[in-house]
């Protein structure tokens, strides 16, 4: 298995100084490409009259109370998802590092179902803590069983992964059989969905993911060190433990009110990162921000089409992202399996 280095050469800055734009143009085309696609025709213009000069017409409200806020959400869930999936990969040097694989979105599902079945908690609010802790604590326990065998190798940490993700998924499904108001309640939710969210009910933890974002920038430099390896980093004076204390606290931020916004869903974490490495090089300070836009438009493209795939019904967004994610994690493990 391959490990993420800094052995090959950044991009030209020249080169990524024109794929930044073309990327945040590509995730601007989508949004509204998302606002004008779905069960009711929309016109691009009316997208932009609803923007800038609401109306209370029928197609206005559906662009406004609609359709805009799965955009808003979307990018913000995948841009989040995203550029925790770029740390995680950085902090443990393993290429196939997500929150998903690794077991925080299950552990934070398994959270909220309990907050949900056990103390009948049904408020965001409610939801985003202990969707925070159950994946802090998921994570705890992946890395405690990757430094079992003594080495805390790519390796030990996907295995320990796995299992631990599947451990909790089982428990979420056993809780939810004993618990049918609560199976009622959040299994579409359990499935990943951006549909039928409330935008003033989300907006709260806007400004969380905005932090974690911030908080990603400014690690970016300390993660290039660090993704050298613990012992390279302190040569060159770096606070190894402090780094991976605070990229630890920004992945379970970003993954903990995704999860929360719009339930668990996988690849994006996965995906992104590698798109962006090959786009931009293996600096972070530019992985980073295309880690995030490419996330967006990972999960706008899923939105749009889980409105497609099952016609004239809609998809859960969590489904049509496996269907995206699957054969690139399949062609990736073919790939380094064979070399």
């Amino acid at each position: 298995m391959t490990t993420i280095t800094m052995e090959t050469a950044h991009a030209p800055l020249r080169r990524n100084l024109f794929i930044m734009p073309g990327l945040l143009v590509t995730v601007c085309l989508l949004a509204i490409a998302s606002m004008v696609l779905g069960y009711t025709d929309i016109s691009g213009q009316a997208v932009v009259e609803a923007l800038l000069s609401y109306d209370g017409s029928r197609d206005h409200i559906v662009i406004i109370d609609m359709r805009l806020p799965r955009v808003i959400i979307a990018l913000m869930v995948g841009g989040s998802l995203a550029v925790s999936g770029s740390l995680m990969q950085g902090l443990t040097r393993n290429p196939l590092a997500s929150p998903a694989i690794f077991g925080i979105n299950s552990g934070a599902s398994l959270a909220i179902v309990i907050a949900t079945a056990v103390f009948g908690i049904s408020s965001l609010e409610g939801y985003t803590l202990f969707a925070m802790v159950g994946a802090a604590l998921a994570a705890l326990v992946v890395y405690w069983l990757g430094l079992s065998g003594g080495t805390l190798s790519p390796l030990n940490l996907t295995l320990a992964g796995v299992a631990i993700s599947a451990f909790l998924s089982s428990l979420t499904s056993g809780l939810l059989v004993f618990n049918e108001s609560a199976l009622e309640e959040v299994l579409f939710w359990l499935s990943g969905s951006v549909e039928g969210r409330r935008l003033d009910l989300v907006m709260p933890l806007v400004p969380l993911q905005l932090a974690g974002w911030l908080g990603a920038l400014m690690l970016s430099s300390a993660m290039n060190a660090q993704a050298l390896g613990d012992d390279v980093a302190r040569g060159l004076g770096q606070r190894t433990l402090w780094v991976k204390l605070m990229a630890s606290l920004v992945i379970v931020l970003l993954a903990g009110t995704s999860v929360a916004m719009a339930g668990p869903i996988a690849f994006v974490g996965l995906v992104a990162p590698h798109l962006a490495r090959g786009l931009v090089g293996t600096n972070f300070r530019w992985t980073i921000p295309a880690s995030l836009l490419l996330g967006a438009s990972l999960l706008l493209v899923a939105d749009i089409l889980a409105r497609f795939i099952v016609w004239p019904r809609e998809a859960p967004v969590g489904v049509t992202m496996a269907l995206i994610g699957a054969p690139f994690f399949i062609l990736y493990a073919r790939r380094n399996l064979n070399t």
